[in-house]
């Protein structure tokens, strides 16, 4: 558990833009066997995502699951492809599990 001088107030935390989408295309990263690259559906566009799942998560079983994207984070390029947010996930007894919201949730619909 975070400690009291970790801990956020609300005004940080609201600072934080979690959409819900839908991954529509996944491809494992040339060069690394964690990498993936994501294309998501987020409502309002489509964005690129590289993420570190691919241990747990092979790309042919991630086209039509539903995440949760950070999207305000700041572009980053890994492996040369621009990243534009980060999904999601945490670590489980059986490796990386990605964070997903029921299906009845559509996409572009914010965390709160």
């Amino acid at each position: 558990m975070a400690g009291e001088e970790q801990a956020v107030d609300i005004q940080e935390f609201a600072r934080l833009d979690l959409r819900v989408g839908t991954i529509i295309e996944s491809a494992a990263v040339e060069g690394s066997d964690k990498l993936v690259m994501l294309k998501v559906d987020i409502g309002s566009e489509i964005r690129t995502v590289v993420a570190g799942i691919r241990a747990s998560n092979p790309p042919e079983s991630l086209p039509g699951k539903k995440v949760v994207l950070l999207a305000n984070l700041k572009k980053a390029k890994i492996r040369g492809i621009e990243s534009n947010g980060m999904i999601l996930a945490a670590d489980g007894p059986d490796g990386i599990s990605v964070i997903s919201p029921g299906a009845g949730v559509e996409n572009g619909v914010r965390v709160r």
